[in-house]
């Protein structure tokens, strides 16, 4: 699997579907996705995964930058319910289908199980299915051998009630291309996807590592625990090729300092950016000092990259970010 930073063929994004998911703010989040397919078509190839019904309103709403393909689905998130693009041992491209089973079974996801197949077929990338159950936001890897993934998320017997630590390890070896998996402990039932590793620590590159930070960590905060545990593993840590990782802390906006009102599900935390071929998509919650400050820790771990902050607050509000709507398609 190469990192995220590896050349892209295109990014894909989803149409969001179901009011019964999204009520009143299903305007604002396919505005919130319209603007980041905008953001990327200027840089890269976009494809837009839309149902039927959708597919004129969604091509009218993101222009004729973007592709928009037909295929069935539940909802936006492309990061989790669509394969995971890697390259044979014989150079070709293949897509790894995960078996996406509504994060445990916690979501309806009728549709979203096939969107991984109907997307590699448009594509027409070879389909692998994998022996195990797992999301592309459980995956974090740095194109040099080595996988960050959270044990709440992966060992759990919502996804692999049959498969222990060293089951999970060979399969994504064999899948993935990986030798070593950095196992961060994450929070299981606190969130939908028991705590995606995409929202706590990510590669900047080979042994430098991104970590979640919040404002004012509270100790009794389920996500401010997994962020300090997963600081403290990572300290102790090696990679594939035994280096030790060079730890970056991506602070979190203040609450106090955004505009609106925020429910419980919504998601704080620059970590979940976006890479694109020549830029970086930064989440950008309208708290400016914050925002800027993580847009200048961004533009130093990419050198090379422009940042480009994109408002993605309905999206948060249902429990997301910019990566968990992504997903790139290497060159």
């Amino acid at each position: 699997m190469p990192a995220e930073s590896a050349p892209h063929a295109r990014t894909w994004l989803a149409w969001p579907a179901k009011e019964s998911v999204w009520e009143d703010l299903l305007p604002h989040a396919r505005a919130d996705v319209v603007r980041l397919a905008r953001a990327i078509a200027e840089r890269e190839p976009v494809a837009l995964l839309a149902r039927r019904e959708h597919l004129d309103e969604a091509r009218s709403a993101v222009g004729g930058a973007v592709e928009v393909v037909s295929a069935p689905l539940d909802d936006l998130w492309v990061r989790d319910t669509g394969p995971v693009f890697v390259n044979a041992p014989d150079g070709s491209p293949a897509g790894i289908d995960f078996n996406f089973n509504g994060w445990g079974q916690k979501a309806e996801c009728h549709l979203d199980a096939k969107v991984a197949r109907k997307l590699l077929a448009h594509a027409g990338v070879e389909r692998v299915v994998a022996p195990i159950v797992a999301e592309g936001g459980a995956l974090e890897v740095d194109g040099d051998g080595t996988l960050l993934a959270t044990e709440s998320s992966l060992v759990n017997p919502n996804r692999n009630p049959d498969s222990d630590h060293d089951d999970i390890e060979r399969a994504l070896g064999e899948l993935l291309g990986v030798r070593k998996v950095v196992w961060l402990q994450g929070i299981a039932d606190a969130d939908v996807t028991d705590c995606h590793v995409d929202a706590v620590a990510r590669f900047a590159e080979p042994g430098v590592v991104l970590v979640d930070r919040p404002v004012d960590p509270d100790p009794d905060d389920a996500f401010a625990r997994a962020a300090a545990q997963a600081q403290d593993v990572l300290r102790e840590a090696t990679d594939a090729r035994g280096r030790r990782f060079d730890i970056v802390e991506l602070p979190q906006p203040n609450p106090a300092e955004m505009p609106g009102t925020r429910g419980s599900e919504f998601l704080y935390t620059y970590v979940n950016f976006y890479l694109g071929n020549d830029a970086v998509y930064l989440p950008a919650y309208g708290d400016r000092r914050s925002d800027d400050h993580a847009a200048g820790i961004l533009a130093d771990a990419f050198p090379g990259r422009a940042v480009v902050p994109v408002e993605y607050n309905a999206v948060a509000e249902g429990g997301g970010g910019i990566h968990c709507s992504t997903q790139q398609q290497p060159a």
